[in-house]
């Protein structure tokens, strides 16, 4: 029995996956039948539902990691992840050697960096949802994982190289961000990270793995934040030498965490907490006015 929730009139095409585990592997005679389900405190059995008819289709079993569903297109976040990692590389490469900082050193920094960030964003992900170890392979990643992870090793290997750390964060923050811009549409075609299901005609179909149906398209309103965020930094750095190194790195973190927590409440995933978010924008805001009046007061 599947149930699917939150679906309103004039939301369109709709699809349910149901993924059945551990059985015989080959062709099946499946037999999908709507009902109605009976509310709790009354007696009696599902009917047929009176818009739908049964459906028979044959199918093969796959490799279950691979079932994802209609619209789901699980190959498209890491080819998308591994193309945003070389961009960022590259833009980094031309901005360091532009600034006169060691290019080697520099984008070493950032290779362990997202090498260790891979991890620490599966970590942070297993624990945000309370998974066990040996779910690691199948667990999600979340980009704060990824951010804490990548920065924390690149900073230490920038550190022993004698690199200025602030203006290695400075020069890193456009190939960031422009790597979140490529890899977040993987999001959306992967089925993660889905925006809550809408009738609103700028609502895109996808799906969460297990229910398609029309939603706010959080994953590329994201993306065209970090693209902002990244196209505002390359021009600053190719333009703009700060007073206080850091601080262009510093106001663009600052800028997309606030963006970040207003896309939040248009997520389908509930909130584990409900003054975490107000309190990440207040914070968000005050670090963004702070770096943004460093330069003035230095």
């Amino acid at each position: 029995m599947e149930t699917a929730e939150g679906i309103t009139p004039g939301s369109g095409r709709i699809s349910v996956t149901a993924k059945v585990e551990d059985i015989n592997p080959g062709t099946w005679h499946l037999t999908a039948t709507p009902v109605t389900l009976v509310p709790a405190g009354h007696s009696g059995t599902p009917e047929p539902g009176p818009r739908l008819e049964p459906a028979v289709v044959m199918a093969s079993t796959r490799f279950a990691p691979l079932v994802r569903g209609p619209g789901v297109r699980p190959f498209a976040w890491p080819l998308l992840v591994v193309a945003g990692v070389a961009l960022a590389v590259l833009v980094q490469a031309l901005l360091a050697a532009r600034a006169g900082l060691d290019t080697r050193a520099a984008v070493s920094a950032s290779l362990a960096g997202s090498v260790v960030g891979y991890f620490t964003a599966k970590a942070y992900y297993m624990v945000q949802h309370r998974q066990r170890l040996r779910q690691f392979a199948r667990s999600g990643t979340c980009i704060q994982g990824f951010l804490l992870g990548a920065f924390g090793t690149a900073l230490a290997v920038v550190a022993g190289a004698g690199i200025p750390v602030g203006t290695w964060l400075d020069v890193a923050a456009p190939g960031a961000f422009l790597a979140m811009a490529t890899a977040r549409p993987g999001c959306f075609l992967g089925g993660c990270c889905v925006g809550r299901p809408t009738t609103s005609r700028w609502g895109l179909w996808s799906s969460d793995r297990r229910v398609g149906i029309r939603r706010v398209p959080t994953q590329l309103m994201e993306a065209l934040l970090a693209l902002a965020l990244g196209a505002a930094t390359l021009a600053a750095d190719l333009t703009w030498h700060p007073s206080v190194p850091g601080t262009l790195f510093v106001s663009a973190m600052a800028a997309y965490t606030f963006g970040r927590q207003l896309l939040f409440p248009l997520r389908a995933e509930a909130r584990k907490t409900k003054t975490g978010r107000p309190l990440t924008v207040v914070a968000a805001l005050l670090v963004l006015l702070t770096a943004l009046t460093a330069p003035i007061l230095a």
